[in-house]
């Protein structure tokens, strides 16, 4: 049974910063999708950043320079650090995981994902 459970988000002001987490559990494959994707109210699912066990990244142009995917595997916790945050970053946030031999970009896709956590910047 495949697990996702996002914590770290919050409010914060415009420039501010988060760090967001999802503990993964049952998810334990050595070869894996990672990611996460967002949803703010009105508008499409949104692929933020993905990695993978071959060590390939992803990042939406949004978020390039701003935001850094990773992960902790002795902790099995995929991590997003978010900095100079705008009020578009406004979104819930959810994990997602495995890309099911699908582009890793499509993190909106990824079979599994969690219950999302929100980020509001104002």
């Amino acid at each position: 049974h495949v697990q996702l459970v996002e914590s770290g988000g919050g409010s914060v002001q415009s420039g501010g910063s988060l760090r967001l987490s999802c503990v993964t559990s049952g998810y334990t494959y050595s070869t894996y999708c990672l990611g996460w994707f967002r949803q703010a109210p009105g508008k499409d699912r949104e692929g933020v950043a993905a990695l993978d066990s071959d060590d390939n990244y992803y990042y939406a142009d949004s978020v390039k320079g701003r935001f850094t995917i990773s992960r902790d595997n002795a902790k099995n916790t995929l991590y997003l650090q978010m900095n100079s945050l705008k009020p578009e970053d406004t979104a819930m946030y959810y994990c997602a995981a495995e890309c099911n031999g699908g582009d890793l970009e499509w993190v909106v896709d990824y079979y599994y994902r969690g219950q999302g956590t929100q980020v509001t910047v104002s």
